[in-house]
């Protein structure tokens, strides 16, 4: 009997579901896995004890709400995220027990412009007429130059000081000052009978502000600090481990761990959330935690940070949520748009005593009245309270290399791994699905200045974490002048690709660490080349003899996707994301919906902002190579791509996400056609087949059984060991590397005992016959009855490796095929056990 194998069905809530989210992904298709936690559970859960509790609140970058209030937001939803997250805080601040917020800073994407300041200003002056007192700071994108320390900044010329500085600072109940330059302020708020601060200190706060900084802390020694700065600790390329950067260490070093009063730090800037615990001078824990969603759908989709501090019962935990998903009208909601992030770092609790961390500084520290319930809870009943969400995009890592969805009419699939160290002339990079091969131009066949064949490289070591390829091309020592190219031959089928009626290029890409704007803006990663002036393009200023299409980033580490349309003389249309950090992995797929004429750039699963419309497919030049690694303009190769390049897929129609390389392959389907009927004889093998996913690995649980799917689809298994007198039940399940799909079950009988029969017929002085032979195989006696149609016959005590020999005469002129049957009676672990075995024969 084949079946499913019986599993907990996870609970899917389609009203008010809460979902998990890969750190700094979040709302992207990377980012998004069911949760456990839904309403009806948390409506249902017993309530907790009443406590001292408050609810410290955390504004991560706004800079792309600011910026696309008006032109995006605002046409669509009648407001933007930044103020529907401040309205929503000023609303429940009584009910949530909220006495302070901090901005984490990016306000606003770009600082000399008016309207974002302008939307930003709305925003938080919802706060200053509730009377809900918020620290502020600046990050890179509120000043006029990110490269300056503070001190070097003309203050008075800084917009963020006419908008946020010591002025509006001061109309907060708990403003105590700021420093000379008004960039860093600090707050002191009560909240449960004790006071805190909020220390905001500014982009690139110089020495000067870190001894104001420190001065604010000798004229306060008993108070606990919650110190905020735009950057501190960084994300790894797995969006889960947290990295340390110049800021983090210098800050430390200088600041933080000489100070006891700093418990918490808080930091956006890096796209991503993380979290680490050092250390600090006088032995104590520094929780340190980077919250940052401006690459999420909808340039952060609204999300906020919620800390519950719980004096009684000496815990701090985070709850992020978005209400900007569930003030969103339900016909605008997508898979991206989860009300709740239940991620590791996103929701957690921390075990932090409160009298023991402060008793160096403030020894009477104490808990206030315990009449609160759990505000985390009440965070997520508001948050979920009638919301229906619609079904999240999940993904997983792959198990290897195979793990990954094949898409129907893909014409060219890059992948990487098989290769290693330096991509020579001799190395061929394999088209998976076509005669699309790439190889390496010799750097002396090119205008490139200084290029050498060590420059590219294959790295396999640290790649994005969702590309089954699990390698990539890294081109090293690139600029404007110096580059190196992976092309398509010049007779490659994909150079005359028609891809006008819609497509899609995917691709995995890193810029790396050491990446310049100067010398390093305006590269390309993937291009389509050409020359834009012979294909009909209308002149312009810029990229005018430029390739017609180009995936590349622009010198403000912005992804930037160019392409002219079917009808080139359209003139080009552009894509644009937000900020994309150095050294960190990202998945871009860019897709055309010809039918709809647009084209959607994804960074990790979710849509960018600044998308192009009225777009229909892509021209092409004929016979003109696609290129990895380097821009192509005048005719000619320049711009080269300083960082990595992972496998890249074109395909020529526009797809869905769960369709992309991020995604996982169907384990689902595995299939048992053959499997055993009746009873098996002990030590006889057993075999299965059936179908399941090319490649694939198909195991057994019963001893170290496992075979591969072929590439028609089929699988066979034979197994000899493991097996077990009597009932068997036995679990096949194809895998793909470390990832397996839902295990098949399989039942079946083996023999109680160990007798081995055959049946013949035969002549013997021209008589017909039929012979039958029981031998027993078992390590004691038994009894065999044996019958025919033609008679029968007991033998008493057969014993070991000793046989049961009869041949019954028929007085038939001949013997149709039939049957014998044979009874074996024996002592099996203190138990009489019969058997009945039958055994065929033919004809005479």
């Amino acid at each position: 009997m084949v079946s499913p194998t019986t599993h907990p069905m996870r609970r899917v809530v389609r009203r008010c579901l809460a979902l998990c989210a890969t750190a700094g992904l979040a709302a992207g298709v990377f980012a998004v896995a069911p949760a456990t936690a839904a309403v009806a559970a948390e409506e249902s859960a017993p309530a907790e004890e009443l406590a001292s509790r408050f609810t410290f609140a955390v504004l991560p970058d706004t800079q792309f709400y600011s910026r696309y209030s008006s032109d995006q937001f605002v046409p669509r939803y009648g407001t933007d995220p930044f103020s529907v997250q401040t309205d929503w805080l000023a609303e429940h601040a009584e009910a949530l027990r909220i006495p302070f917020t901090a901005h984490l800073g990016d306000v606003v994407d770009r600082a000399g412009t008016q309207h974002e300041w302008e939307a930003a200003d709305r925003a938080m002056k919802t706060l200053d007429d509730a009377g809900l007192p918020y620290s502020i700071l600046p990050g890179n994108h509120d000043v006029l130059d990110s490269r300056k320390w503070d001190t070097e900044l003309d203050a008075a010329a800084e917009p963020f000081n006419r908008w946020f500085g010591k002025a509006r600072a001061a109309m907060q109940s708990t403003y105590g000052g700021s420093d000379p330059t008004g960039l860093s302020q600090y707050h002191i708020f009560e909240a449960e009978g004790q006071q805190f601060m909020s220390l905001a200190l500014s982009w690139r706060p110089s020495d000067a502000t870190l001894a104001w900084a420190q001065s604010v802390l000798d004229a306060h020694p008993t108070v606990p600090v919650i110190l905020s700065n735009h950057a501190l600790i960084s994300v790894g390329a797995d969006q889960t481990t947290p990295v340390e950067t110049g800021d983090s260490t210098r800050m430390w070093d200088e600041l933080i761990k000489g100070n006891d009063q700093i418990f918490m730090t808080l930091n956006g800037h890096f796209h991503g959330a993380t979290r680490q615990v050092k250390i600090n001078d006088f032995g104590h824990p520094v929780h340190q935690i980077l919250m940052d969603y401006q690459m999420a759908y909808e340039g952060g989709n609204g999300y906020l940070g919620l800390f519950e501090f719980d004096l009684t019962n000496d815990t701090i935990s985070l709850e992020t949520g978005s209400p900007w998903v569930t003030f969103k009208p339900q016909d605008t909601l997508t898979s991206y748009d989860q009300p709740l992030l239940d991620g590791q770092h996103q929701r957690f609790t921390l075990d932090f005593d409160f009298s023991e961390r402060f008793q160096g500084f403030h020894p009477g520290f104490t808990a206030g009245t315990p009449d609160e319930p759990s505000l985390s809870a009440a965070a997520r009943s508001i948050l979920l309270d009638g919301f229906e969400g619609p079904d999240p995009i999940a993904t997983e890592p792959p198990g290897n290399e195979l793990d990954f969805v094949p898409a129907e009419g893909t014409l060219a699939h890059w992948r990487f791994n098989g290769h290693d160290g330096v991509i020579d002339g001799d190395t061929v990079i394999e088209d998976i699905v076509g005669d699309n091969d790439l190889t390496r131009v010799d750097p002396a066949e090119t205008n490139a200045i200084g290029a050498t064949w060590e420059d590219v490289t294959i790295e396999s070591d640290s790649v994005h974490g969702f590309s089954a390829d699990g390698a990539a091309a890294c081109f090293d020592n690139s600029s404007s002048t110096r580059f190196s190219y992976l092309t398509t031959a010049a007779d490659a089928a994909i150079n005359d690709a028609d891809l006008t009626h819609g497509y899609t290029i995917e691709t995995f890409v890193k810029m790396d660490a050491d990446w310049d704007a100067a010398t390093n803006g305006w590269s390309k990663a993937i291009t389509r080349t050409g020359n834009r002036s012979l294909m009909g393009a209308p002149r312009t200023q810029w990229d005018w003899t430029a390739s017609p299409t180009a995936l590349g980033i622009s010198n403000l580490r912005e992804f930037q996707f160019t392409s002219l349309p079917a009808d080139a003389t359209q003139g080009d249309r552009v894509n644009w994301s937000g900020e994309i950090m150095v050294d960190a992995w990202s998945h871009v797929a860019v897709v055309n919906d010809a039918a709809a004429g647009t084209t959607t750039m994804y960074v990790d699963g979710a849509p960018v902002l600044r998308n192009a419309t009225n777009v229909v497919g892509q021209a092409g030049m004929a016979d003109m190579p696609w290129i990895i690694g380097a821009d192509w303009v005048d005719d000619a190769a320049r711009n080269g791509w300083h960082g990595c390049v992972g496998e890249t897929r074109i395909v020529d129609r526009p797809t869905t996400p769960d369709e992309w390389l991020t995604q996982r392959a169907d384990l689902s389907g595995l299939t048992v056609a053959q499997a055993p009927e009746g009873a098996v004889g002990v030590g006889e093998p057993v075999t299965f087949a059936g179908t399941g996913f090319p490649g694939a690995e198909v195991r057994s649980t019963a001893a170290d059984a496992r075979t591969m799917v072929t590439a028609d689809g089929t699988w066979e298994l034979q197994i000899a060991e493991g097996l077990v007198r009597g009932e068997n039940s036995i679990e096949l399940v194809q895998a793909l590397g470390t990832r397996a799909g839902t295990p098949v079950t399989v039942e079946f009988e083996v023999e109680p005992m160990a007798v081995a029969v055959t049946a013949s017929t035969r002549i013997l002085a021209g008589k017909q016959y039929v012979s039958v032979v029981a031998t027993n195989h078992e390590p004691s006696p038994v009894d065999i009855v044996i019958e025919t149609p033609y008679g029968s016959k007991t033998f008493l005590a057969v014993g070991p490796g000793r046989s049961a020999n009869v041949s019954m005469n028929s007085r038939m002129s001949s013997v149709p095929a039939g049957t014998a049957s044979v009874e074996v009676t024996g002592t099996i672990a203190g138990e009489t056990v019969t058997m009945t075995k039958l055994a065929a024969y033919p004809a005479s």
